[in-house]
């Protein structure tokens, strides 16, 4: 695996492999890898000829100082993983390769950016579009990848890559889960035994929601999973919604495309999850 921490040296390369015909695919990560990431990896391999994974703690996106400070960075580690799945190459730039300055930064993404993640985070999905933006035109891949489990971010990129025509196709991969159903994420290794056992109740409750999914009881269904997350310790539900998987809009009983999204804070944890209904 090659590793560039430049985006000179990146450019340069990855300009030999295009004049050849090589067709990018790319993988942009806030490292602390785990089987999610490099399934998103492995997808990529099966449609590109070459791979890039970036690996860039993104400042900009984060609404709480603490929550940055905190966020792990074992890159040694990432390292290895990625060369364990044969990734081709590692994009690990510092914050002022990345940033010049005190940049600024708006793109009308309109109703998307205030609901859900964007309602609790005001901010966030500015960050993620600036840096998502950065980085594609930094790779300029043929083909970018990423996981469900940020449903709401996924279709935030969509809608960058629509207004400023960018053209990167975005392929959305399936959620990785644990043997007991919870979803993978970078933030798990915070997580208490306890606060473990009491995340379960997460892809527990979206799992009963899509099992007896009945479009003409949305409301009801949202009511019992709500009751079911608050009788758990330790969980303080931020939202559980059911929505029109295009708009993120509240779903009804014509919408053909739902989606069920949770977001809580399971001791001190803020972890999200949704299901394709």
């Amino acid at each position: 695996m090659k590793n560039f921490t430049t985006k000179a040296e990146l450019q340069q390369y990855l300009a030999q492999l295009k004049a050849k015909g090589a067709i990018i695919g790319f993988v942009p990560t806030m490292g602390a890898l785990h089987q999610g990431h490099l399934s998103l990896i492995t997808k990529a391999q099966q449609q590109c000829d070459v791979v890039v994974c970036s690996i860039f703690v993104n400042p900009t996106q984060f609404t709480d100082p603490r929550d940055l400070e905190i966020y792990p960075r074992p890159l040694q580690d990432d390292i290895k993983k990625l060369e364990l799945v044969n990734c081709d190459i590692l994009f690990n730039p510092g914050v002022d390769e990345v940033y010049a300055g005190n940049e600024q930064w708006h793109l009308d993404i309109g109703e998307l950016e205030g609901l859900l993640e964007g309602k609790f985070r005001p901010g966030h999905y500015q960050g993620v579009t600036q840096v998502v933006y950065k980085l594609f035109n930094i790779v300029k891949p043929d083909v970018a990848f990423f996981g469900q489990k940020d449903y709401q971010q996924f279709m935030v990129i969509s809608r960058m890559i629509k207004l400023l025509n960018m053209s990167v196709k975005l392929v959305m991969c399936p959620i990785e889960r644990e043997s007991d159903g919870l979803a993978m994420s970078s933030r798990n290794i915070h997580l208490t035994p306890d606060d473990r056992q009491h995340a379960l109740i997460l892809s527990q409750t979206l799992n009963d929601v899509k099992r007896n999914f009945d479009s003409h009881k949305i409301d009801k269904l949202k009511q019992e999973a709500v009751s079911k997350i608050n009788n758990v310790p330790e969980v303080e539900l931020a939202y559980f919604e059911i929505v029109d998987g295009d708009t993120l809009l509240p779903a009804n009983e014509h919408t053909k495309n739902s989606v069920a999204l949770v977001a809580a804070t399971v001791g001190k944890t803020r972890l999200i999850d949704n299901v394709i209904i």
